[in-house]
C-alpha cells in the first residue's frame, strides 16, 4: 500500500487488524480497542493475525521505483474553530487581527453558521466578510463527521458561499485544516487555493459516500 494508514483492531478481541485511511479516519472511543473507525469510506483492506491480508477497497499503489519526498512547507497561521450556541464572531476578528492566513471552521450539519439572528452581534457574515477581505481562505466543513457539507441547500450556506468561503465537501474538519495549512505554505492565491482544496490528493474527498453511514 503505497498510502499513509492506520492499521488497528477492527473489534475489541485480536481476530483482526483494519487498514485504514489516514485521511479518513477518526478515533471515536476513549478507551476501546477498536476504536479507529472509517469515516464516510470503509477500511482499505482487514490484516488477520494468521498474516492473511483481504483487501476491501481501491488504494494506491507501492511503487519502489519513486523516490519519496517530504514537502513540509507549512502556514503556521492557520486555525481550526469549531461553530457553537452563542458564539462571538469576535473570535474570529482576533484571528483576522492577528493576521491569519487560514480558517477552517467546523460548522453545523451542512455547513451552517448564524447569518440571520434576532441579535446582530451573533451573525457571522461581517467578520467572514472582513476576512476574505484582508485575503484569508475560510474553508467550512462538518462537524457531524459523516455526511458533506453543501452551501445550497439553505439561504446561509449560499451567503457564506457567494463570499468566497469554500465548502470542503466531505473532509474531516481536522484533514481540512492540515490540507489547508499546507496549500497556504505553497501559495495564498485564492483561486489556487480553492482548486487544490477540492482536488482529491490523497483520498480525503469521497465524491460518494459509502461504508459505516451511521458512525458506531
Amino acid at each position: 500500500i503505497g498510502e499513509t494508514v492506520i492499521v488497528m483492531h477492527g473489534e475489541m478481541s485480536d481476530t483482526y487488524c483494519n487498514v485504514l485511511r489516514g485521511t479518513k479516519v477518526r478515533k471515536m472511543h476513549s478507551t476501546r480497542r477498536d476504536t479507529f473507525r472509517p469515516i464516510n469510506t470503509s477500511p482499505l483492506a482487514k490484516v488477520f493475525m494468521n498474516g492473511k491480508f483481504e483487501k476491501i477497497s481501491d488504494y494506491r499503489l507501492r511503487n519502489d521505483d519513486n523516490e519519496v519526498y517530504a514537502d513540509i512547507e507549512m502556514e503556521e497561521r492557520t486555525a481550526i474553530i469549531k461553530a457553537y450556541p452563542n458564539f462571538n464572531p469576535e473570535i474570529l476578528d482576533y484571528y483576522i487581527d492577528k493576521g491569519y492566513k487560514g480558517l477552517v471552521i467546523e460548522a453545523s450539519a451542512l455547513g451552517h453558521v448564524p447569518t440571520d439572528t434576532i441579535n446582530e452581534k451573533f451573525s457571522w457574515v461581517n467578520s467572514i466578510k472582513r476576512a476574505r477581505e484582508q485575503g484569508i481562505i475560510v474553508v467550512f466543513a462538518t462537524q457531524c463527521l459523516f455526511g458533506r457539507v453543501d452551501p445550497f441547500v439553505y439561504s446561509n450556506g449560499r451567503i457564506m458561499e457567494e463570499m468566497g468561503v469554500i465548502y470542503a465537501e466531505d473532509m474531516l474538519p481536522e484533514t481540512a485544516y492540515l490540507k489547508l495549512s499546507w496549500i497556504l505554505g505553497h501559495t495564498n492565491d485564492y483561486f489556487e487555493v480553492k482548486r487544490n482544496m477540492l482536488d482529491n490528493m490523497a483520498g480525503e474527498i469521497n465524491y460518494r459516500i459509502k461504508g459505516d453511514k451511521n458512525g458506531l
